[in-house]
């Protein structure tokens, strides 16, 4: 295979909702190039993506496929993306790696969730976007309609570069309005034949082109005074002006395919190879430094290793993009993130499991490896004198988790080694060992995300695991003040044990005035205060530690004994044994023994009056509430408000976007364990959601008095 050059290559990311036809397409994109002899087929299980067995199994994408195809002298690398919401971690890599989306639609459906929520991705990370209208030959496909959804839905910047004549089973045949000219294909597809459009639909083809020149022309000042002066551009300044006007998300042309007939695959690629940017007309990325690193051939080699794969038989393969310089086979470059060397051995370019041995590759190019010692996703590799990291990837919050435990306890050690060789490969997963609930967390993007995770560690790696409820992280706090005191004193032979503490607990807030006095049962205490402490809590909030004894009635020295007794209570707290968060305490008196008082008496007596004082202060219970933004099509409002209301959602506003409203409201987190699956079965699969942590809340008194019910019985069942 030739060396590419910086200014050949350009890097495509291929997204669109499930059912969208993207592996259909790669097969068609693959056979045409000449990279594959034969079309598979998904029925067949023969398809270059989704060769995973996990894919096989349910029929759809779990990971990304990485190809590649040559064009007319160009390389064109492609990232097809899973279509659900539930792996979007694939579709966020792959647009942070590529230069330009290609936004497949069926074309019996139109925009659907999936679309809204990958354009919205480009968005965000100002990427250009192509419309593929795909499956024109379905029974059900009406362009026209589509065509007025993408308008509706993206405004005046969706621009048609193709149409189809007909749509339906005799689908054959569409104008290209860039060319001027009209395409058609025999049953098999493959090759058009290319003919003068047909009289009768030169009108509407004439006026389609005049707003395709336009809005070529409205990106190029020169471009823009040659289509006032002659009313008309050549097709070169044409795709000039479009190249312009998609890097800069001014436009986005809409384009015609069958994927599965091999209908418009070939014009689709040429107009790639034509017109999308190529690498070095994006913008620049930065390292981690903020210094931009261009895409330069001669600058200092930098690969930045994007994704992980794990095969059978060959282990982690690993992909990269080739930030900066050049990469040749046997290069030895530095691990930026990790401080090692590593060897590039072997390097390839990829179309599936399928690779193909290169020399080296230039900046720009997207390429994989095998057999490195110490590499993870998301790792910076540099040459000599170079020290980028790169971290521009932020992947979305986890909105669906679950508690996860082998069913032979024994396994606990080997399956948390599958799961973080599991996160490798899929970086919105989150694992995480709660201590304060002492369970194994797996977050995920949805059910059928976990889902897959249970399949692919019980049918690859032969380990039977079980997922259940989550328990929640409750917090527990006070509503006013209450004072206690607690002596303890131990005698056993020999030395005792002596300590008597005297304190007072109140609601911490921001900016509160220091202690100075109290009333309790008629009696005032009065505070002077000696030396305050603020703890900020691991798991959220305050401690205010208060020492306000005086005439020595405890020694300064046992006070970190005192403040450890009633942190070990913070950890437990005596409602549902949660952490307990904004507390001020006080401790003004008490009593010592000039043999017998030692750190282990006060710690224990600091403990129990804190514990004592606590259950009088007006304990409640705190429970995380989370901002929940809700996609989803306006026929379902009203069902998906119905269904947050029963949830204790808090409804905090709406409004419309891009054919989808917008719902945003506080939920708490209790109410979300199922979410994912609820809103699926309510909407048939067209909305979807984010959510992100937002505050503790007092829960309402009759969901604390069950709580603490189900506390004590658990307590009960231990004992």
């Amino acid at each position: 295979m030739k060396v590419y050059q910086t200014n050949e290559i350009k890097n495509i990311a291929l997204l669109g909702n499930d059912g969208s036809g993207k592996t259909t397409l790669t097969e068609a994109l693959l056979y045409e190039s000449g990279i594959i002899k034969r079309r598979g087929r998904i029925t067949a299980k023969n398809t270059v993506s989704d060769y995973f067995p996990v894919e096989q199994e349910y029929g759809y994408s779990v990971f990304s496929t990485v190809y590649h195809v040559e064009w007319n002298g160009k390389k064109l690398n492609i990232i097809d993306c899973p279509g659900s919401d539930d792996f979007v971690g694939a579709a966020i890599t792959a647009l942070n790696v590529t230069d330009t989306a290609i936004l497949l639609l069926n074309g019996q459906y139109g925009p659907e969730v999936g679309t809204q929520n990958h354009f919205r991705y480009t968005e965000k990370l100002g990427k250009p976007v192509i419309f593929l209208v795909n499956q024109l030959d379905s029974e059900k496909c009406d362009f026209d309609h589509v065509l007025e959804q993408l308008k509706e839905n993206y405004g005046s910047k969706v621009v048609p570069v193709q149409y189809p004549l007909a749509t339906g089973p005799d689908f054959n045949s569409l104008i290209d309005v860039l060319l001027m000219k009209k395409y058609s294909w025999g049953p098999d597809g493959g090759a058009p034949t290319i003919e003068d459009i047909p009289a009768e639909e030169m009108e509407k083809a004439q006026e389609w082109h005049k707003t395709l020149v336009e809005a070529a022309a409205e990106h190029d000042e020169s471009l823009m005074e040659k289509f006032f002066e002659a009313e008309s551009l050549t097709e070169d300044e044409m795709r000039e002006g479009i190249r312009k006007g998609l890097a800069a998300r001014g436009m986005f042309p809409v384009f015609c395919v069958c994927a599965g007939k091999d209908m418009g695959v070939r014009r689709l690629m040429e107009f790639l190879g034509n017109v999308v940017p190529f690498v070095d007309e994006m913008p620049v990325v930065h390292n981690t430094r903020g210094v931009p690193v261009p895409p330069d051939p001669n600058g200092p080699t930098s690969l930045y290793f994007f994704k992980t794969a794990v095969e059978p038989h060959i282990g982690d393969v690993q992909y990269f993009k080739v930030m900066s310089g050049v990469v040749h086979e046997g290069d030895d470059l530095s691990n930026a993130d990790r401080g090692s060397k590593e060897r590039m051995a072997q390097l390839y370019v990829c179309a599936g499991a399928t690779r193909e041995k290169v020399d080296e590759l230039r900046a720009g190019d997207i390429g994989c490896t095998v057999k490195l010692k110490d590499v993870k996703t998301g790792n910076t590799l540099n040459g000599k004198d170079c020290e980028n990291r790169f971290n521009f990837i932020k992947y979305p919050n986890p909105k669906y988790t679950r508690a996860i435990k082998p069913v032979n306890e024994a396994d606990t050690e080997k399956m948390m080694a599958v799961l973080n060789r599991m996160r490798e490969e899929d970086p919105t997963w989150v694992v995480e060992q709660s201590k304060e609930l002492r369970q194994i967390l797996v977050h995920g993007q949805g059910e059928f995300h976990l889902r897959t995770l249970k399949w692919r560690m019980e049918n690859n790696e032969k380990l039977p695991i079980q997922f259940y409820e989550p328990k929640i992280p409750y917090r527990e706090t006070i509503t006013k003040a209450a004072r206690a005191d607690y002596r303890h004193k131990k005698q056993s032979g020999g030395a005792g044990q002596f300590g008597e503490v005297h304190l007072i607990v109140e609601p911490y807030y921001e900016g509160m005035p220091a202690p100075e006095t109290y009333k309790f049962n008629g009696q005032e205490y009065k505070m002077n205060v000696k030396g305050t402490e603020v703890i900020d809590l691991e798991w959220g909030g305050k401690l205010v530690f208060v020492n306000s004894v005086v005439g020595g009635a405890i020694d300064a020295r046992f006070m970190p004994a005192i403040l450890k007794g009633i942190m070990s209570r913070m950890e437990q707290g005596p409602l549902t044994g949660s952490y307990a968060r904004d507390v001020r305490v006080i401790v003004y008196d008490g009593k010592m023994h000039p043999v017998d008082s030692n750190e282990i008496s006060f710690m224990l007596a600091g403990r129990h009056a804190f514990s004592e004082a606590f259950k009088n202060a007006g304990p409640k219970i705190l429970e995380p509430i989370y901002d929940v933004e809700v996609f989803v099509p306006s026929d379902k409002l009203g069902d998906v408000m119905s269904d947050m209301q029963g949830r204790r959602g808090m409804i905090m506003g709406m409004t419309s976007e891009k054919g989808y409203e917008k719902l945003s409201a506080k939920v708490p987190l209790k109410e979300m364990s199922n979410y994912s699956t609820a809103l699926s079965s309510l909407t048939g699969g067209r909305a979807s959601f984010i959510m992100k942590f937002a505050s503790y809340e007092l829960v309402p008194t009759d969901v604390q008095n069950k709580l603490m019910k189900e506390f004590e019985e658990q307590e009960k069942d231990e004992a």
